[in-house]
């Protein structure tokens, strides 16, 4: 891969305490880093983190609000949450506000935002209005005090071709990455369900949208292996470009995830940043969030701890 730009200067741990502070470098810029690292590992600063999505359950039946989720992040010692604003009461100033005013006062950072906007749309003026949603969005995660914001490419529309998908990827990010940058937000493009569940187009483009404040929210089970990669070397190629990491414990075919062997990635990378639980209990026998977050928690926890240089 080309190293096209530098990586942002980290800020130290302290600075994570408030979410108020914009945590602007916990997450690398869509590049490489140099390759003339001899020891990446020493680099590596990997911070524990939970996704709201975790409770989507809870939070989208009303017996969870996402304060409710701030005070169980902090009964978990979670360092930042992802704030999925699917759960949202509004996106007025005042309830925004209220929002940041409480993590601050916990002391618990926000790895980002997260939107389900989709920018894989065959109508040019559907394409329009996922830009000025994203913008939206982008504005918003610049009022709650957070550095990013997770967006999607989408499904293939019928009639389409990848071509044709990446080409509105790659047009719809440039411009909104451009009004994000001007914030100090970086635009993070989930591999997800549609055109970018395998690395080389993830990779593809960030090359061409070619933006420091654009990057990969990188979910470690959604990759579709191919021929030449499985799951695994995706997660490597796309680990220099990652801006965020959502883990689940088990892949869509219920193989479980070798945790540790991905660990070892992040920290080979020395790659900085959230490592975020993002529980989904997709299963018949899959445990309650209740239960099943905890246990992921403590296990990111462990792991962290094991291959973080802080």
């Amino acid at each position: 891969m080309v190293n096209r730009r530098q990586f942002v200067k980290t800020v130290g741990l302290s600075a994570l305490a408030g979410a108020g502070m914009k945590l602007a470098g916990a997450q690398a810029a869509a590049a490489p880093r140099s390759e003339g690292n001899a020891d990446k590992t020493k680099l590596a600063r990997l911070f524990p983190g939970c996704c709201a999505y975790s409770y989507n359950k809870e939070l989208r039946q009303g017996s969870m609000t996402m304060e409710d989720f701030f005070l169980k992040a902090v009964e978990l010692k979670v360092v930042g949450v992802d704030m999925t604003v699917y759960y949202f009461k509004s996106t007025e100033p005042e309830y925004l506000n209220n929002l940041r005013h409480l993590a601050y006062k916990h002391s618990l950072a926000f790895s980002g935002t997260a939107c389900g906007v989709s920018m894989v749309q065959a109508d040019a003026a559907k394409r329009a209005e996922s830009v000025t949603q994203i913008k939206k969005w982008v504005d918003v995660t610049d009022r709650l005090g957070a550095s990013h914001l997770r967006i999607f490419a989408g499904e293939l529309p019928k009639g389409a071709s990848v071509k044709d998908a990446v080409d509105w990827v790659v047009e719809a990010m440039k411009e909104t990455c451009d009004y994000s940058g001007k914030k100090g937000i970086t635009l993070g493009v989930e591999d997800h369900e549609g055109v970018t569940q395998n690395a080389d187009l993830c990779v593809e483009l960030m090359q061409r949208v070619n933006s420091p404040y654009a990057g990969i929210n990188l979910d470690i089970t959604n990759f579709v292996a191919t021929p030449a990669q499985d799951a695994y070397a995706q997660i490597a190629a796309c680990i220099p470009y990652a801006t965020h990491i959502h883990i689940r414990d088990h892949f869509y075919d219920h193989t479980p995830v070798d945790m540790d062997r991905v660990w070892k990635i992040f920290a080979q990378a020395g790659h900085q940043g959230f490592v975020s639980a993002e529980y989904e209990p997709a299963f018949p026998d899959s445990l309650p969030s209740a239960t099943g977050v905890p246990i992921l928690m403590e296990e990111i926890q462990a792991l962290c701890k094991k291959y973080s240089s802080v």
